[in-house]
């Protein structure tokens, strides 16, 4: 019935027929096609599937900051990406029916269409990896900072003449006090990086000329040069034209900085420490016949150890020590006025005297008393008693036990003699052992620290020197 039916409605109706096949055939088409779309996506999975996990991920969008190349490369692939007008479709054919010139069109569109996304799928483009902007090592642009161009000129002179960094470690006084590691860093730097040797060039060539005369005069010896200075005998005391005529005849072997005190001056340090060529370090004695400290002591010669004199120091001593003698000489000039007050005011100033006094010797202390023509002076022990015993007065253990001799002459004067080690000073002059001095009135007299004031009695002595005259007249 079905056969009739539709005969009838394509007989009664021919407009409702066609569009009632056209309507089937288009929902079978479209059935088709979602065959087709889901056989592609199995065997993409197929394809992928096969040695990569499946990986969890969440539907959530990460928000996260860009970078510039990455924002270049998301809008390029959104540019990419994007497909304008309706998306295409093919339809699937019937079996064992042939395509249609339109059918065929629409099947060279779809299949232009849905190639370009499967070939990305099966080979994916690799991202473009981020290219880092390569940086200095820190190592170097702190070397820069420390190394100066006179360190690049110390370190470079000293490799010429040793050729061992050992030596340039251990010899070179840089402005840092740079590590054996530092400096083999240093040199390598210079030999092999282009950009560290290019600036410290440029900085070298800046130097002034004195500054690099000065650098190169401290260049450390080499072999060649030592053996030349070590030639030279210990024995012979060498002047500058033996180290100039040296100099001239090699001039191939020293430094263009060398000068004829500098080789004289490193001479002398080869000898202090042995090592010319006729000099032997004596091995240390074994056994009990160990060289002690004072034995050592002796063996060492005052004139090799003699220091070289400073003139200018010795010249400001000398005007300091003018100084303090002129500063003394005017206080002992202002002494007697300062004395006449003091002893005005403690009622010192005329002591009484007895007619059997001849003079008094006043300390802070004691007072003693001169009742004959001579006395003693010193200090006082079990053994022997003196007339004028100074450790009443004070501290007396520097003083001689016959330290002085206080005598009266005929003509009314006094004298005061030197026995002991220890200088009497009178009025601030010394009066060496031996030696006499004459003592006036109110003089005064210091030993060893003890300071007297001689007193004299004038009245009883011009009485003596009035007999003395009647004397000399008969």
């Amino acid at each position: 019935m079905l056969p009739s039916v539709n005969e009838e409605m394509q007989a009664g109706d021919p407009g409702v027929g066609a569009s009632v096949g056209v309507s089937g055939v288009q929902s079978r088409s479209e059935d088709e096609e979602l065959l087709g779309v889901k056989d592609v996506k199995r065997t993409a999975t197929q394809a992928f599937g096969v040695g990569v996990p499946k990986r969890r991920s969440s539907s959530r969008s990460i928000k996260r900051k860009k970078f510039d190349d990455e924002l270049v490369e998301s809008s390029l692939v959104k540019s990419s990406s994007r497909v304008k007008g309706p998306p295409v479709m093919e339809p699937i054919r019937c079996l064992g029916s042939e395509p249609s010139p339109i059918e065929k069109k629409k099947v060279t569109k779809s299949g232009t269409a849905l190639t370009p996304p499967l070939a990305m799928m099966l080979n994916p483009s690799p991202l473009p990896k981020r290219v880092k902007k390569t940086k200095q090592p820190l190592h170097m642009t702190k070397d820069l900072g420390r190394w100066k161009p006179t360190d690049d000129l110390l370190l470079i002179n000293a490799v010429l003449q040793t050729s061992d960094l050992t030596s340039v470690h251990l010899g070179v006084k840089f402005s840092c006090r740079f590590t054996l590691r530092e400096i083999k860093e240093r040199w390598y730097a210079l030999l092999y990086d282009p950009v560290i040797s290019k600036l410290a060039w440029q900085a070298m060539r800046q130097l002034h000329p004195e500054a690099i005369a000065a650098i190169q005069s401290k260049a450390l010896f080499s072999q060649g040069e030592q053996a030349l200075l070590a030639k030279i005998g210990s024995t012979s005391q060498p002047k500058i034209d033996v180290f100039q005529e040296l100099l001239s005849k090699h001039p191939g072997i020293f430094h263009p900085s060398r000068t004829p005190k500098s080789l004289m001056v490193h001479w002398q340090l080869l000898k202090q420490y042995y090592l010319l060529d006729d000099q032997s370090v004596q091995p240390l004695p074994k056994g009990d016949q160990v060289l002690n400290f004072s034995d050592a002591e002796q063996m060492v010669d005052d004139v090799k150890l003699k220091d070289s004199r400073d003139e200018v120091l010795e010249h400001e001593l000398m005007i300091s020590d003018r100084h303090q003698k002129r500063e003394i000489r005017q206080l002992e000039q202002e002494l007697p006025r300062w004395q006449v007050l003091v002893d005005s005011i403690t009622g010192m100033s005329m002591p009484d005297f007895d007619n059997q006094t001849l003079a008094a010797l006043r300390g802070r202390m004691v007072r003693y008393l001169m009742r004959s023509r001579e006395i003693t002076l010193g200090r006082a022990t079990k053994d022997k008693q003196i007339d004028v015993d100074l450790s009443l007065e004070g501290p007396a253990w520097k003083i001689s036990r016959k330290q002085g001799i206080i005598k009266l002459k005929n003509n009314g004067d006094f004298f005061i003699a030197n026995e002991g080690r220890r200088p009497i000073y009178i009025d601030g002059r010394p009066v060496l052992s031996g030696n006499k001095w004459k003592l006036n009135n109110n003089s005064v007299v210091e030993i060893a620290g003890l300071r007297f004031v001689f007193l004299i009695n004038l009245e009883l002595i011009s009485l003596i020197k009035a007999e003395a005259a009647k004397m000399t007249q008969q």
